[in-house]
């Protein structure tokens, strides 16, 4: 047992941290297995201080009965690097191949829904929105909406503010970030309200039908450095998801290092001149 700004860390047994990865890997099909030890000890032992629960065994009967706490600790294990314009391949795909092929059967005035799942602080799916502003000459001629959905809560909320440091700006060139955000004290950025306002946020699952009958099917899903983080069974209980909120013949795009070829059969792969990405068979 350790020492903590004066106070004695909790210690954790073996079967504690397997029983912590247990439930994360139940609430959200992600791997915390005993090789991440110390990141689980660590983010669990401020969870418990933060209830000024000494033992790891009384945390987990907490945090079992207790949704609300269930949330933050999947906030607290949750990965949220990323920035704009990331994996920009795949935004020049969107406005040269997938859109126009999108659009060909629908209507002047049509939706066209675009999925970003997970969207973290919200980089992702306003890049989407910037990117088709300054990209897509037809972004006006449709009713284009963009949804960015996340199992993280506070991460969302991130997202809902708008608010950036250079470090996630740094890939916008100069005149995009004139555009389309507003200077704020210690060199942050609020993106403007008209794009803010475009982008919906809501929370969702991945792994869990019921927190995704809500967000309805979509043309386009961006669902990127995601599945590395799962096992086979969970990889292929979210294609599985994802492939019911597609549209018929709708595309989805996935992380560099990841490949629906080796998940599901649901999906056929399309070679396009920026990237590959995959299609509801």
């Amino acid at each position: 047992m350790t020492t903590t700004a004066g106070r004695l860390a909790p210690s954790f047994t073996d079967a504690d941290v397997l029983a912590v990865g247990a439930l994360l890997y139940r609430w959200t099909g992600m791997i915390f297995g005993a090789n991440k030890r110390y990141y689980i000890e660590r983010r669990v032992a401020a969870r418990m201080a933060h209830h000024a629960i000494a033992q790891p065994q009384n945390y987990l009967e907490f945090v079992a009965r207790h949704l609300g706490e269930r949330e933050a600790l999947i906030n607290a294990f949750t990965i949220n690097e990323t920035y704009f314009y990331r994996e920009d391949h795949q935004l020049a795909a969107l406005s040269r191949e997938i859109l126009p092929e999108i659009v060909r059967t629908k209507k002047p005035g049509d939706h066209v829904r675009i999925w970003s799942m997970p969207c973290s602080t919200g980089e992702e799916p306003y890049s989407i929105a910037i990117w088709l502003l300054e990209n897509w000459p037809l972004v006006d001629a449709y009713h284009v909406e963009i949804v960015g959905s996340d199992v993280d809560t506070a991460a969302l909320e991130q997202a809902r503010a708008g608010r950036f440091t250079q470090r996630s700006l740094a890939k916008l060139p100069t005149a995009v970030q004139d555009s389309y955000f507003e200077a704020e004290r210690n060199h942050r950025r609020k993106i403007i309200d008209d794009l803010r306002e475009s982008v919906r946020f809501t929370a969702a699952n991945i792994i869990e039908r019921g927190s995704l009958a809500n967000v309805g099917k979509f043309d386009v899903i961006l669902c990127r450095n995601l599945l590395i983080y799962f096992d086979d069974e969970s990889r292929l209980l979210a294609a599985n998801n994802l492939h019911e909120c597609l549209n018929e013949d709708g595309f989805i795009c996935l992380g560099h290092s990841e490949s629906m070829g080796r998940i599901s059969d649901r999906f056929t792969l399309v070679r396009l001149e920026d990237a590959i990405v995959y299609r509801r068979a």
